[in-house]
């Protein structure tokens, strides 16, 4: 049985236990959120040395970092540093976007070396081979789609996007719809120009139930994409972008039906205003699915600062109801991600997450928040580093200037607010005034 059914069935698992205890609730909170599709957990069943991440209602914001090789930059050292670096900052998942070079292998590298939930599209290696034997996309079979699928399930990944709601009947609403940049989703494109070519339906659609079959059989989540999702944001919740969501919704309830557990993908380019509504939106037409979202980025003029712009958006749609953050870098729109637009990117939206809990009033999250007060407030330096999201820049920036008094900062040395507050108040009750 998978996941999904023991919950179904009233049995609490260690993994459940496990969750549950990482995030300060009840197992029976994590089996009966597992068991209605509002909860996941992502663990292929062939996955011994991960660490469980339980995603969903009313538990922390989760944070994911994308790496991977491309055509034009393969270093799979420098792959796994970055992977490294998502460990050691906070990452909750990683998800490998590989499109060049031995993508078996680092896959295979990176399920054996980093204890995080890792997940894949598919598809992507599905186009490279076909390529590879001196094909083109559009000569790809339906084994082919298919296949990379049972290669990802059988090697350990643990969830994978599949673009299943590009559909004829979307393509053709597209058409019909004035958009400024057409289709931004890598996965979407390589659906959209097979079936534009072929003019038949989506492999991944048509065969949803032959999907299901594979993720049943190794438990892996499935992260239902977004291919038609907005890449500017004069495209914001368009049609197209909201057909996908609908028809996802419905494919929800068919993966649940099949005790497959189920994430939906968000957009990535919203304006402010718009991203309660999308949350909103998802949320009901989606039975309370986890909602996974790329930033969202919030303005499109920013390039070289979109961790910020991502981070902000983030902040807005986990406040709004989204369980899950894919980070977004200053590299984002530009080139590939070094190691330290990783940390950057991943701090950011770390930040975004916290924010989020605090408001929402996350146990473990404010009480971190009330512990680091409570240094600030005796003037404990080290126990802030200590505590600090990035203790390393965190004492990069204190050591950098020398102060005169251990106590202060050199922002306002002898004139540090709290420390002439705590000498005042000692002098007043001195006096007993």
């Amino acid at each position: 049985m998978t996941l999904k059914e023991r919950a179904r069935k009233g049995e609490i698992t260690e993994e459940m236990k496990k969750a549950a205890e990482e995030e300060g609730v009840s197992p029976e909170y994590i089996r009966e959120g597992i068991a209605n599709g509002t909860i996941v957990i992502t663990k292929n069943r062939l996955r011994k040395n991960i660490k469980i991440v339980p995603i969903g209602k009313g538990l922390r914001v989760k944070v994911n970092v994308n790496l991977g090789t491309s055509p034009d930059h393969i270093d799979y050292e420098e792959e796994m540093c970055k992977a490294r670096v998502a460990l050691n900052n906070g990452a909750d998942t990683i998800m490998d976007l590989s499109i060049a070079g031995d993508i078996d292998g680092f896959r295979k590298k990176l399920i054996e070396e980093i204890p995080l939930p890792l997940g894949t599209v598919p598809v992507y290696q599905a186009a490279i081979e076909v390529e590879n034997r001196g094909g083109r996309i559009q000569d790809m079979s339906v084994d082919d789609f298919l296949g990379a699928i049972q290669k990802h399930a059988e090697d350990g990944v643990d969830y994978m996007t599949v673009h299943v709601g590009v559909t004829q009947v979307v393509a053709e609403r597209l058409k019909h719809t004035r958009r400024f940049m057409d289709v931004v989703s890598r996965g979407g494109s390589i659906i959209l120009s097979w079936m534009r070519y072929n003019k038949k339906e989506n492999p991944l659609y048509e065969h949803f139930d032959k999907l299901l079959e594979i993720a049943r059989e190794y438990d892996v989540t499935l992260s239902l994409g977004d291919g038609l999702r907005p890449g500017a944001i004069v495209d914001a919740s368009d049609g197209p972008q909201f057909q996908e969501l609908i028809l996802l919704g419905e494919l929800t309830e068919k993966a649940w039906d099949a005790g497959v557990q189920v994430i939906i993908e968000g957009p990535g380019h919203i304006p402010l205003d718009q991203i309660e509504a999308n949350i909103l939106l998802e949320k009901s037409l989606c039975h309370g699915a986890p909602f996974y979202v790329l930033g969202p980025v919030v303005l499109d003029v920013a390039p070289g600062y979109d961790h910020i712009t991502g981070a902000i958006g983030g902040a807005v749609a986990a406040l709004a109801g989204a369980d899950f953050l894919c980070y977004v870098t200053p590299a984002e729109h530009l080139r590939l991600p070094s190691v330290e637009d990783v940390k950057e990117g991943l701090i950011a939206t770390r930040i975004a997450a916290l924010a989020a809990d605090t408001a929402r009033r996350h146990p473990k999250i404010w009480k971190w928040n009330e512990e680091m007060a409570y240094y600030r407030k005796h003037l404990k330096w080290g126990d802030q580093i200590r505590i600090a999201i990035d203790p390393e820049k965190a004492r990069e920036y204190r050591q950098s200037i020398p102060v005169h008094d251990p106590e202060t900062c050199t922002m306002c040395g002898e004139l540090c607010a709290i420390k002439l507050s705590r000498e005042s108040k000692k002098e007043t009750e001195k006096a007993g005034v």
